[in-house]
């Protein structure tokens, strides 16, 4: 999305230093609301704050629009042992800290390397900038003795229907997914991330990505459209209900998961090659029919508008929504289905094209969710063999768990785990 329109919706919708301030109540924030409620009222991007129960960018703040860009970054572990394990975290979450509320870098002689590359000015400016660190499950394997802590369901992700998982794109030990208002800030970002932990960590894959705005987004739309052209994020779950972040997102006491897992959430990523040129030559009606809504509107094929509730029990042999349609598989709005609901923080990506001249596009699939098994994998199961699986396909990604929030000063992501 483009800064003009980030910052003509935040001025029509609310009051942007309000919403901030509320992100910053919501997490338990450290940054100064003063500064970041002015620098939300002047309409620009802001800081936002590391620590609280949850990390900030599973959600992203209260009322703020879907990050104009993106990026997944995936490492292996290379850190000797648990001490040095505990050392490269503690690094992590302090440089991530120092990114995300703009804290000044010190200057230093010029006989000496700068402490940061320079690329976005001398000082941090705000961006939007967060930063979700997960784990993998193969950083539970006999390295640092974690075994008997994994998450219950954390496994390495298994090939499913249609996929073509490469192995150089996909798992890892740890997993950033970085979200802020332009490519460049995320790429600072990573940057300053790996010279600052080089010696623990080494990486393995990445992919970046964006989200345009879409123009005719309503204030209860998906605010964004994929490269298929179709809205992407209607009717997900919405992140200023914390009764229902509490039921689909965190993993909470009682859920038969080890004690430091809650607050945090299973993270479930597929890097998904969209077959574009293939999709644009398919008729209108019959991508319609595929993804079981108007490609312009976004409506559903029993309403007038995209939030329209789609209507299924009405249609019991799928003459108006096809029973195989995308919407209706994914969530058939049935009292059995209504506990597999996910959070969706996806975003479109381009990597050029292949070795057949054949556009590489598609979508970063990331969904959060309380349970694997009750979240993704329930509504991936039913989508196995869907008619959208021949203009798609998986070719990278993983199963994660996004460490629970920092709450203490001085604390860092992953003290749980290892304590």
């Amino acid at each position: 999305m483009s800064k003009v329109s980030r910052r003509a919706f935040l001025a029509g919708t609310a009051s942007a230093g309000a919403l901030t301030v509320a992100a910053v109540a919501r997490s338990g924030g450290d940054g100064d609301p003063a500064r970041i409620a002015s620098e939300g009222e002047a309409g620009g991007p802001r800081y936002l704050p590391f620590r609280g129960a949850h990390q900030i960018g599973v959600t992203g703040p209260v009322g703020s629009l879907p990050a104009g860009a993106a990026m997944l970054a995936a490492f292996d572990v290379t850190a000797e042992d648990r001490e040095h394990l505990a050392a490269t975290l503690r690094d992590l979450s302090d440089e991530i800290e120092g990114l995300m509320t703009g804290r000044p870098y010190e200057e230093r002689d010029p006989s000496l390397p700068a402490l940061h590359t320079g690329a976005l000015g001398v000082q941090p400016v705000p961006t939007e900038l967060s930063v979700v660190v997960s784990v993998g499950a193969s950083l539970f394997d006999d390295r640092f003795g974690l075994a008997d802590r994994k998450p219950r369901e954390l496994v390495a992700m298994p090939f499913m229907a249609n996929d073509r998982l490469d192995p150089a794109r996909t798992h890892g030990d740890l997993l950033l997914q970085l979200s802020a208002d332009s490519p460049d800030a995320c790429l600072f970002a990573l940057r300053q991330l790996m010279r600052r932990t080089r010696a623990g960590m080494v990486l393995r894959w990445t992919v970046e990505g964006f989200n345009r705005r879409d123009a005719d987004a309503t204030a209860d739309g998906a605010p964004v459209r994929n490269l298929l052209g179709f809205k992407d994020g209607t009717e997900n779950l919405p992140v200023d209900d914390d009764r229902t972040l509490d039921r689909f997102v965190w993993v909470a006491d009682g859920d038969d998961e080890p004690a430091w897992t809650v607050g945090g959430s299973y993270q479930a990523v597929r890097v998904i090659r969209m077959l574009v040129e293939f999709w644009d030559r398919a008729p209108l009606g019959e991508q319609e029919a595929i993804i079981g809504r108007r490609k312009g509107t976004g409506a559903p094929f029993t309403g007038q508008k995209e939030t329209d509730e789609p209507d299924f029990t009405s249609d019991p042999e799928g003459k108006i929504t096809p029973l195989d349609a995308h919407i209706r598989l994914a969530n058939p709005r049935t009292k059995e289905t209504e506990g597999n609901k996910i959070l969706r923080r996806g975003f479109s990506f381009s990597r050029g094209f292949d070795g057949s001249g054949a556009l590489d596009q598609g979508l970063a699939f990331v969904s959060y969710q309380r349970s694997l098994e009750r979240g993704f994998l329930a509504v991936q199961n039913r989508l196995n063999g869907e008619p959208l699986e021949e203009y798609i396909r998986a070719e990278g990604g993983g199963f994660f768990f996004a460490l629970p929030g920092v709450t203490a000063g001085g604390g860092w992501l992953g003290e749980g785990l290892l304590a």
